[in-house]
Order: structure tokens, then C-alpha cells, then sequence
């Protein structure tokens, strides 16, 4: 898997992707970090669960490769809108969808929009219910590029602080994050106080309590960013068929600390008989 992908009109939105493998139709949406892209959230579960799925992991409107449309309010209506408006585009009639944290909230608001779409969900360190930002988030979406707020971003993302000493990983997520257009469309999303994009992605315990689908949740024990007390425990409660695994000594980048557990869960969860 390159960074490289396809593109695909998403009424009017020029939107970049990657698509791979056969069978059912397993969609990923990435989290909301700085110059965050599809390619840099799931390139080391592709290639594992590519065996058994079909795979698309688009770049949301404002983020990675795709369109940022000028005088464009980013929001969830926008994002949920955009990804079911990709399934669209792609044909795609049914799906079950990992959603990354923010990517977490826009299956959430997916499901609830579009039950018509689904056949199951699953939420890794996921926002999408009433909680107060944690200092991890508020550091995140407040990033200012450089090489040691980076460094610093990788220490509130990882349960292993070595990764932040990685100088490879800080200057990829650092050049990643100063690319032409991506930290002007990053400081528009989430401007201060940043409580308040929390509560606009939050659903409420009703609205939770229609998602009738099988759910998984998935969170880092450590993660500083999300905290699991705030989130998936409350969201473990208020959806009817949901189920949490939490992973310890690990942090908010679960599907990269610990990848093959990750994709294990995953491959078990949406068809027992695949080994």
C-alpha cells in the first residue's frame, strides 16, 4: 500500500482513496489528527485485513488527498454526509465500517442516518457521546506544526514513548502535517473552546439506543487522547448490541501498537468462521 490512490467524484467533491481485497465490503474511516490521512492510519492493517474484505479507506472531505472546498463549515453533517455519499459512489449498497476516533462519531452518525447501509461497527477509541475533552484531544486539535509539537503529539498518541524518539515517525507526521492546504484546513475544523466539537459529534443515550447493529468497541486502556472511562464505557452501556475489548499498554493508535491484535478482533468479530 502506497499513499498513492484512486480518486472518485463524491458530488463534487474530488475525493482520494484506497481500495483493495474481496468479499465483504469493510469501510475505514481515519481519526482527525494533524495531516492524518487514510494512508497513514491504516497502512499496517491493510495488507492483513485485505485478505478477507473488501476495502475502501477514503481521505474525508478536508483531510489527506481529498477536495477542500473553499467557504466549506466542516462539521459532522458534512463528514457523515461525504461518506455516504462515497458508499454511493461506489456502489456500494452494504457495509460495516471501522471509524478511528472522529472517524468513530461519523459511522455513529452513518448508522443512525443510514441503517440501510450497515451490517456492523467498529469503534476504535471513538468520540460520539457527551464527554469533556480531554487535554490529549485539546492538544491535538490545536496543533501548530513543528517538529517538537509533533514530538509532543506522538507522546500523547503512543503508550510507547520511544515512538516519539522514532525521528523518522515525527519528520513523516510532521512534513505530512505542513503540505500545501492541510494545517489551514486543520485549524478552520476545530477552533477554540474545542468543548463544543465534542458535544456536536455526541449522540444522544436515545439516539444511541436505536443503533440495533452489532458493535464492537475498541480502546487503548492508556489512551490519553480519548480517554476509555469517558467514552467507551458509556457508549458500551447505551448501544443495545455492543461489545468492548481494551487493549492495556496501549494507547490511542491501537491499530498501530498493537496491529495484528487490532485486525485479529476485527477478522473474529465480523465473521467467527474466518481464520
Amino acid at each position: 500500500m502506497v499513499e498513492n490512490g484512486k480518486y472518485i467524484d463524491v458530488n463534487g467533491i474530488n475525493t482520494h482513496y484506497h481500495e483493495d481485497g474481496q468479499g465483504e465490503a469493510l469501510l475505514l474511516i481515519h481519526g482527525s489528527g494533524p495531516g492524518v490521512s487514510a494512508w497513514a492510519n491504516w497502512r499496517l492493517v491493510f495488507p492483513i485485513l485485505s485478505k478477507h474484505y473488501h476495502l475502501y479507506a477514503p481521505d474525508v472531505v478536508g483531510f489527506g488527498y481529498s477536495d477542500r472546498p473553499e467557504g466549506i463549515q466542516y462539521g459532522i453533517d458534512v463528514w457523515a454526509e461525504h461518506m455516504i455519499n462515497f458508499l454511493e459512489a461506489v456502489n456500494e449498497k452494504k457495509v460495516s465500517i471501522i471509524g478511528n476516533s472522529f472517524g468513530g462519531a461519523i459511522a455513529l452518525h452513518v448508522a443512525k442516518r443510514r441503517p440501510d447501509l450497515i451490517n456492523k461497527l467498529i469503534l476504535m477509541g471513538s468520540v460520539g457521546i457527551d464527554h469533556s475533552i480531554a487535554y490529549g484531544l485539546d492538544a491535538v486539535w490545536g496543533y501548530q506544526p513543528s517538529i517538537e509539537n509533533m514530538k509532543n503529539l506522538i507522546k500523547i498518541f503512543a503508550y510507547d514513548q520511544s515512538m516519539a524518539e522514532n525521528g523518522d515517525l515525527v519528520e513523516m507526521r510532521y512534513k505530512s502535517s505542513i503540505q500545501e492546504g492541510f494545517q489551514e484546513s486543520f485549524s478552520s475544523m476545530f477552533p477554540e473552546p474545542r468543548q463544543r466539537h465534542v458535544d456536536a459529534m455526541a449522540l444522544s443515550i436515545d439516539e444511541l439506543s436505536e443503533i440495533q447493529f452489532p458493535v464492537l468497541l475498541i480502546h487503548g486502556r492508556e489512551d490519553q487522547v480519548i480517554p476509555l472511562e469517558e467514552t467507551s464505557f458509556k457508549l458500551v452501556k447505551a448501544l443495545p448490541d455492543a461489545q468492548l475489548h481494551v487493549f492495556p499498554h496501549c494507547g490511542h493508535w491501537v491499530q498501530i501498537e498493537k496491529t495484528k491484535e487490532f485486525a485479529g478482533q476485527v477478522i473474529e468479530f465480523l465473521n467467527p468462521a474466518v481464520k
